[in-house]
């Protein structure tokens, strides 16, 4: 059984420095702060690929991240990447759409204080991922106080408690409990070729809706942009009253694709239920079901990566490419 664990930083590799905290530990002390032998029954290998904080990681960061998993996987029973965990849910989504047919499990980890702190959830989270990475089953999730969730479905809901991670509108895969898995939701093994797909186009948009938006703010933001993700209040619908946002959406939405979400972390959006959610919709907004907000602008760059046609974009969007959504 051969494990590779890669690092790329964050608060689970971060020490105080004049300036706060920065992420300066590499992978191997990590493991010896956690109490993790390299060779205790699974070889252990180990890579340090970024060291970031994770707030500066880009899409091109998710593309070498990509790669060095994608090469791992002719080599290694199961990955581990330790992450920071304020974008850890967007690269996971990424790597979703990026990597299919995953032959092994791919497992993402990191902590809410860093691992030269007394108290610190690192060692928890490491092992938890170190023993799905072994005793799991193939795909790509993230593991968070002794949870296994789903890539796509896994989202950061606290910005300083240790449950941290919460998975949206979908089971928690497994929990681990010492050095058992406990299954909750199998998902099916692929039955492909391992690929990996790294075109995705950055310059996505992320806007959300409040009342007072004003159409000429929302036309600016799309000038400049390939896709906007429009966050909305509850099951959907774009504001038209007083300020027509609604008439400024109509006229991006044929040319560029606009995708809405919802504020709300749980239920998704229906743009069939409410009127304004209808007229959002022969608007030509294209609804993101029930997608975290992480699943649904990963998804939108990856879409669009592929094609500029929104017709084609809304097809992607719809469809079920790695447990993302509900159908």
């Amino acid at each position: 059984m051969r494990i590779l664990i890669v690092g790329t930083g964050g608060t689970i590799a971060s020490a105080m420095t004049e300036r706060g905290y920065k992420a300066e530990l590499g992978i191997d002390e990590i493991l010896t702060r956690a109490g993790i032998k390299k060779s205790d029954g699974v070889k252990i290998d180990t890579e340090d690929i970024l060291n970031l904080d994770s707030t500066l990681i880009q899409p091109e960061d998710w593309v070498t991240i990509g790669k060095a998993v994608f090469r791992a996987f002719g080599e290694y029973d199961g990955i581990v990447i330790t992450h920071g965990t304020d974008t850890l849910a967007y690269t996971s989504s990424a790597l979703s759409f990026m990597l299919r047919n995953v032959p092994v499990p791919v497992v993402l980890t990191g902590s809410m204080l860093p691992i030269t702190e007394p108290g610190s959830d690192a060692p928890r989270n490491v092992k938890t991922a170190l023993t799905f990475a072994v005793k799991g089953f193939p795909g790509i999730y993230v593991a968070f106080m002794d949870k296994i969730m789903l890539g796509t479905r896994a989202s950061k809901v606290h910005s300083l408690g240790l449950n941290a991670f919460q998975s949206i509108n979908y089971p928690d895969v497994a929990y681990v409990k010492g050095d058992e898995v406990v299954v909750r939701h199998r998902l099916a093994l692929p039955s492909g070729e391992p690929s990996f797909d790294p075109k995705i186009e950055p310059n996505v948009t992320y806007l959300r809706l409040t009342p007072g938006l004003s159409p000429e703010t929302f036309l600016r933001v799309a000038e400049g942009s390939k896709g906007i993700v429009l966050e909305g209040y509850g099951a959907g619908g774009i504001p038209y009253r007083g300020r027509n946002l609604l008439g400024a959406v109509s006229k991006v939405a044929g040319e560029k694709p606009v995708v809405m979400t919802t504020q709300a972390l749980y239920g998704g959006v229906d743009l069939t239920r409410y009127e304004v959610g209808r007229r959002a919709l022969e608007a030509g907004v294209i609804p993101a079901g029930d997608m975290t907000k992480e699943a649904t602008l990963t998804k939108l760059m990856y879409a669009l990566g592929h094609t500029r046609s929104v017709e084609e974009v809304r097809e992607i969007m719809g469809k079920n490419l790695a447990c993302e959504i509900s159908t």
